[in-house]
């Protein structure tokens, strides 16, 4: 068989960008719902003004932290020493993809719209996604387990931030805080290695000042 063209990673990165950044995200799986309830409590229409963009100021953090971990995830598949590692890469990212689509399908409930900094979210992250996975396939595995774990992190904020009626809002962020546990779960079992401290004190700082902005803009 013969050996694919470098070209072709870089013309499928490429594609997958445009994807994550200008085609509807689509989800494999349905938007996660919060269980019936034989009372109206909570419904949506007990949501005041101020709740709404609340919750849209937090789905559109969620929706970017989106867009950066396809970005990151595509840039260390990039750069991966074996297809084992790349594989897992790629398809931690198409999952990812279900959590763009639910984020945008209730930013469109809650009147809202996406960051528009999301470009530049993709391209930074991406750059760090393949530098990261330059250090290895340990090393860029070590990185996705603790990005998650920041991930779970700021989810578990978002939790006690949003509204307490917004209970479609919380229903998927829940289902994104497992999903997310399991990507890490599945880079440690891969062999990711835990990153100095320093290292991850950056990546702290990084995702605040993303977060921080998306959350206005």
């Amino acid at each position: 068989m013969e050996a694919a063209h470098p070209l072709d990673a870089w013309i499928g990165a490429a594609d997958r960008a445009l994807r994550a950044l200008f085609a509807p995200a689509q989800a494999s799986r349905p938007v996660p719902r919060p269980p019936p309830t034989p009372t109206p409590a909570g419904s949506e229409t007990e949501l005041s003004p101020d709740e709404r963009r609340r919750a849209a100021a937090l789905m559109r953090v969620n929706h970017a932290g989106e867009i950066a971990a396809q970005a990151l995830y595509h840039g260390q598949a990039i750069a991966a020493r074996s297809d084992a590692t790349r594989k897992l890469l790629l398809e931690a990212a198409r999952e990812e993809t279900d959590h763009l689509a639910w984020c945008e399908s209730r930013l469109r409930e809650l009147e809202s719209r996406p960051s528009v900094l999301n470009p530049l979210w993709y391209a930074g992250s991406f750059l760090i996604g393949a530098l990261a996975s330059l250090a290895g396939d340990r090393a860029s595995l070590g990185f996705v387990v603790e990005t998650e774990r920041q991930v779970e992190g700021h989810l578990d904020q978002h939790l006690g931030r949003l509204p307490a009626a917004d209970l479609r809002s919380r229903a998927i962020v829940q289902q994104m805080r497992t999903d997310e546990a399991a990507h890490g779960a599945n880079a440690r079992a891969a062999g990711g290695m835990d990153l100095p401290g320093p290292v991850r004190a950056l990546m702290r700082r990084t995702a605040q000042v993303m977060t921080g902005t998306a959350y206005w803009v």
